[in-house]
């Protein structure tokens, strides 16, 4: 009988441990981007969640070709010419599995908009952020890190 009471007391924690970091596997939440070519840091993106949609606004730009504070020359439309600090850069991922798929993001250095994909990896201290045309094993992923100040 007491070892059904331990085994039971066992599993309540380890269902309490595992609900507890399994909020840790969302992109919600602040992050670092990376430049592709050098690895340097690149952006603070914050990824937000509304009606079941991940969304991800650009909070600030670390280093950019046009310096500081610089503007989405190649973008089109309402973003054209408007600072990259402060725009919505992705926008629609809907969950799907362990990923978040279905969604759009915006490359504000050539102003092309791509389909995206969302995995968090390593207990969602990394997020792989997979860009794409048409079929999704072609593209383009970045890997971004979880700025330690995030908050969900």
């Amino acid at each position: 009988m007491k070892w059904m009471i331990c085994a039971a007391l066992l599993t309540n924690c380890w269902l309490g441990l595992a609900s507890t970091f399994a909020g840790d596997d969302s992109p919600i939440g602040t992050w670092k981007t990376f430049d592709d070519k050098s690895g340097r840091p690149k952006s603070i993106v914050r990824i937000t969640e509304q009606d079941g949609e991940l969304s991800g606004k650009v909070l600030q730009v670390l280093e950019s070709p046009e310096g500081p504070h610089p503007l989405c020359r190649s973008c089109e439309g309402e973003r054209k010419d408007q600072p990259v600090e402060g725009m919505t850069i992705l926008w629609g991922a809907k969950k799907d599995g362990a990923s978040w798929s279905a969604g759009q993001i915006l490359d504000p250095e050539n102003g092309k908009i791509y389909r995206v994909t969302l995995t968090p990896l390593d207990g969602g201290q990394k997020l792989e952020v997979h860009g794409y045309i048409g079929i999704s094993f072609v593209g383009r992923s970045q890997m971004w890190q979880r700025e330690e100040s995030s908050l969900k």
